[in-house]
């Protein structure tokens, strides 16, 4: 017995609208049980995962500082995954954002004025930028699975970040603690509201990308020739467009908006290089990328849900006492069952015996 995935000649328009809504209730039921089986009440943990975090105005700034990167990367990840090129590696391209526009707070600390914050913030989106160019000239020149490449050159960059800040980037006055020097006060990104909280203005990047991308998908050329070649690259070959130009733009987008993720990560949140500088940011952002139907807008509201989750999963872990691997399970479902409802909107099962696909085959 064999099962086939029939494609659907029309999915329901209705169902696609809900799926975001249905894959989220769905992983809330089954979250619930996952607590019950652990022993802890279901409703205090789906509390503290999704109203805890708002009831207070600091815990609704950091709800934006975490909600920032993801939104960032994700909407770069909708342009490589509506024009079909998988980039796994968001991950490494926003390290290598980071650490590209930390060279002047930290090789140059001397260098200070008010030129010092853009041009670290454009650095690390060329840092980013060229470091996606990677696996989109790996695939154009010799064929490799960007899935492969993209996720490998991750490592590169964190190994590569952790022997900076272990060795030639180290706090001299440190305590030889592996982290770098403190960005100076012209090498760090302004808070939005600095009397209420932490909150800075890569909450507001990420919303003018995230408008950005939409016009341009939605209201350009390169929007239309990125969806025709996603869709069909047989058509947009009759059509003259150029898929290996498609994955570059695709993916020197995606590092781009990705390194941005990363400088504004540093210079915001954190102030300084460290070896672990996110908990994840670039994978969880393919899970936002999904919920938000690969929409630049929907991606906004996805990232502040998957923001509300890490929110949520560290006070779970203080107020009812489950552990950080337990909390990541719950992300995990959300991005499992967002998967399947679009699945089971756009496919069919059929069970087919293997007589029946031996006769098939014959034929």
């Amino acid at each position: 017995m064999r099962i086939e995935l029939i494609k659907r000649p029309q999915p329901s328009r209705w169902f696609s609208a809900i799926s975001p809504l249905l894959a989220l209730a769905l992983a809330m039921i089954c979250g619930a049980i996952l607590f019950a089986l652990m022993g802890k009440d279901p409703f205090a943990a789906l509390h503290a995962f999704f109203i805890e975090p708002l009831l207070d105005m600091w815990s609704i700034h950091e709800l934006l500082v975490k909600a920032a990167p993801l939104i960032l990367i994700a909407v770069g990840l909708s342009v490589c995954y509506l024009s079909n090129n998988w980039n796994i590696g968001a991950e490494g391209q926003l390290t290598m954002g980071a650490i590209t526009g930390s060279i002047l707070p930290i090789l140059y600390p001397d260098v200070q004025g008010w030129y010092v914050l853009p041009l670290m913030l454009l650095m690390g989106m060329v840092g980013g930028a060229l470091y996606g160019a990677v696996p989109a000239l790996l695939k154009t020149r010799f064929n490799a699975n960007t899935i492969l490449t993209s996720l490998m050159l991750v490592y590169v960059a964190q190994f590569f970040l952790d022997w900076l800040v272990r060795g030639p980037w180290r706090n001299p006055e440190g305590n030889n603690f592996p982290e770098s020097r403190q960005f100076h006060e012209y090498a760090v990104l302004p808070e939005i509201w600095s009397a209420a909280g932490r909150a800075h203005w890569g909450f507001i990047f990420a919303i003018i990308a995230a408008f950005l991308l939409w016009f341009m998908l939605h209201s350009t050329l390169k929007g239309f020739q990125i969806k025709v070649v996603g869709q069909s690259p047989r058509a947009a070959r009759f059509a003259g467009f150029s898929a290996g130009k498609i994955t570059f733009f695709a993916f020197m987008v995606s590092g781009a908006l990705a390194g941005l993720a990363g400088i504004s990560e540093v210079s915001g949140a954190i102030g300084q290089l460290r070896t672990t500088i996110t908990p994840g940011y670039g994978f969880t952002a393919i899970i936002v990328a999904f919920l938000g139907r690969l929409n630049p807008l929907g991606i906004i509201a996805a990232g502040l849900v998957l923001a509300l989750s890490y929110l949520g999963g560290e006070a779970a872990q203080l107020s009812i006492g489950i552990s950080e691997k337990s909390a990541r399970v719950f992300q995990g479902m959300i991005l499992f069952f967002v998967l399947a409802c679009d699945t089971f909107i756009h496919y069919r099962i059929r069970f087919v015996s293997r007589s029946q696909h031996d006769l098939r085959g014959e034929a």
